[in-house]
């Protein structure tokens, strides 16, 4: 009998999403991730719910669709790590007449069949941080999600629901042999190996390299590695709502309120060449950020004022776009193998707003194998310490502050965003700073650093300060590497 019913390899929202689907369908579920959760795709995106408004002008209207009615899915489940947002679309003369807008908007406010966030409405913008020329502009919905938070609940909760879940963890062979997938993985502790009756390739940008470990062939679908960037700046105004601007070249890029005191500025669609192992924003790419905000802003983004910056591989589809900013967000789920090499099951493209369809998808067809696996079920399951209604989040703020009086509001907000009702789990009966331990700076305590290591997985400081939190926008260099060096510590 094999080790596991299916070993999942990648640690990207697709393949932590799959983990808790089958485990909670009863499946025994080993997930294998090279690097720590979130480290390559998933954390790198402009962290929406979104439809994507730009798609409509491709005739995506299905994919569309199909993330627009999931937007208010997801939030529902995670109202700590995703909330709603107002974008504002100002109409730039010489580009899409606003006329083309207003349809486009009218149609992304209707074809997913919207319920509960508001519908778009026309604006007459005031000047402020914008250029006066700027007088006519759209308002409309989409929503905000921690993206690598997303992925390490996932996680979570498929452990919860039984399955093992592995980072550094390489996949370095596998092969079908007498009925099942052995899979040889590489730790710092050797190397070793498990079995399962199905395999999953979540892998993503390394989607044919897990194909070349066990000797298959790619199909007729492929990868298209897209780049994109994003830079942080000091804040470009002080409201809380984000902006859509259009540019001349056909993109888009939005900037949007970032941890309180920061401004998000992204995303450059560049064909990728080379391997998907390290991956920066280029020079170039920072500049046309800057220069694509500067059109529409009256204080202009200079180089000199990014704070951060950062930069993701997306493993599209490959279907011949002339463009990398017309590649397809969808994703095709497909089996590999002549018949004899047994059940690979890989993944090509995909969107973060559509993961959770995704995995219900790939766990249909898995349970294929398994009959006495259950039904689906995540589309009304909260993730952890998501328990609490969407307009709940002042709520759970002013309960952690009642509780814990020397937390001030920024602080419990910060809690509240990233942990939800487990909060106060993770807070424990703590009833002074005292309590929480080593202070590493900005907030961040040897408590809420255990927790982390003991429920999400982090093993790094980088783990805790750039995907966990943004703690690192905040915590100086000296700051980091004593958290790394204690984490190392703790681990030895």
């Amino acid at each position: 009998m094999a080790d596991f019913d299916v070993i999942i390899i990648g640690g990207g929202v697709n393949g932590t999403g799959i983990a808790r689907d089958a485990a909670g369908r009863g499946l025994r579920v080993l997930l294998l991730e090279q690097n720590d959760l979130a480290s390559g795709t998933s954390s790198g995106s402009t962290k929406l719910f979104h439809g994507g408004l730009r798609y409509l002008e491709y005739y995506e209207f299905k994919l569309v669709r199909q993330a627009l009615k999931e937007r208010e899915v997801l939030l529902a489940n995670m109202p700590h790590i995703s909330w709603p947002l107002r974008f504002v679309l100002p109409h730039h003369r010489g580009l899409r007449p606003a006329w083309f807008l207003r349809l486009g908007l009218f149609v992304y406010d209707y074809i997913g069949g919207r319920k509960v966030l508001p519908a778009t409405k026309t604006l007459r913008l005031n000047g402020g941080p914008l250029k006066s020329e700027f007088i006519k502009g759209f308002e409309y919905s989409d929503c905000w999600v921690d993206d690598a938070r997303l992925v390490a609940l996932n996680a979570r909760d498929a452990v919860t629901r039984g399955a093992t879940v592995l980072t550094r963890a390489k996949c370095t062979w596998m092969d079908y042999v007498d009925g099942q997938w052995i899979v040889k993985y590489e730790t710092a502790a050797g190397i070793k190996k498990a079995s399962s009756t199905v395999a999953v390739n979540a892998a993503g940008p390394w989607l044919e390299t897990v194909l070349e470990n066990a000797e298959e062939r790619q199909g007729k679908y492929g990868l298209r590695l897209v780049r994109g960037s994003h830079i942080v700046v000091p804040k470009l105004f002080d409201h809380d709502q984000p902006y859509i601007f259009q540019q001349a070249d056909g993109r888009i890029i939005f900037a949007i309120p970032y941890q309180d005191d920061f401004t998000l500025i992204g995303t450059t669609d560049a064909d990728h060449i080379g391997t998907a192992d390290k991956v920066e924003c280029s020079p170039d790419e920072a500049a046309y950020l800057c220069d694509a905000a500067s059109q529409y802003f009256e204080k202009p983004v200079r180089a000199d004022d990014i704070v951060w910056k950062y930069s993701a591989v997306r493993p599209l589809l490959d279907q011949g776009a002339d463009n990398a900013a017309a590649a397809t967000r969808d994703y095709i789920v497909r089996w590999h193998g002549d018949g004899s090499r047994g059940p690979l099951l890989n993944i090509y493209g995909g969107k973060i707003t559509t993961y959770r369809k995704l995995a219900e998808k790939v766990v249909g067809m898995l349970v294929e194998h398994f009959p006495d696996a259950g039904q689906a079920w995540t589309h009304d399951a909260p993730m952890p310490g998501g328990d609490f209604p969407i307009d709940g989040t002042e709520t759970i703020v002013d309960r952690l502050l009642k509780s814990y009086p020397f937390l001030d509001g920024k602080w419990a907000t910060r809690l509240m965003r990233a942990y939800g009702t487990d909060a106060k789990v993770m807070l424990g009966n703590a009833k002074s700073v005292g309590d929480l331990g080593i202070d590493f700076g900005a907030t961040l305590f040897e408590r809420e650093v255990t927790w982390l290591m003991e429920h999400e997985f982090a093993k790094r400081a980088d783990d805790v300060v750039w995907r966990r939190s943004k703690l690192g926008l905040r915590m100086t260099p000296t700051e980091i590497e004593a958290l790394d060096q204690w984490m190392l510590a703790v681990q030895a």
